[in-house]
């Protein structure tokens, strides 16, 4: 675990059989961010669901971002870990934010109605000049 100013950050390894995943995330009073690499599936799901549970309990967290510029892969698993914690911080005030969602991912998020409940944050990279979501329709 690393503490930096404001910010704990520590680096968790979700394995799974193909390849490994990882998770590194920074929490800054009630927000925890979290950056996914890697493939998000039933494999390495339930690791990242304790571990966001436990921060969830012990931290006092209330608002989740998920960073997915490098996440590769997503099954309904990870999509149930996600809406697992919507349902989970909703009743205590909070809220859940995705951002940087390759359009593959997105087309798949779309599919199963997340756009519709959970906040999609547009890219911060500022060498694009288009601030829109990846896999948005124009």
């Amino acid at each position: 675990m690393i503490r930096g100013k404001n910010w704990i950050t520590s680096k968790i390894y979700l394995t799974t059989c193909k390849e490994r995943a990882t998770m590194r995330k920074k929490i800054e009073r009630q927000t925890l961010h979290l950056f996914l690499q890697g493939e998000l599936d039933m494999n390495n799901a339930n690791d990242l669901k304790v571990a966001i549970d436990t921060d969830i309990e012990k931290r006092g967290i209330r608002t989740i971002v998920f960073h997915m510029d490098d996440l590769k892969f997503i099954d309904s698993s990870g999509l149930g870990v996600i809406l697992g914690r919507y349902k989970k911080l909703v009743p205590l005030g909070g809220k859940i934010q995705i951002q940087n969602v390759p359009a593959h991912l997105y087309k798949i998020m779309e599919l199963s109605g997340l756009p519709k409940i959970i906040e999609f944050l547009p890219e911060k990279n500022h060498n694009k000049k288009d601030s829109n979501l990846k896999g948005e329709k124009k």
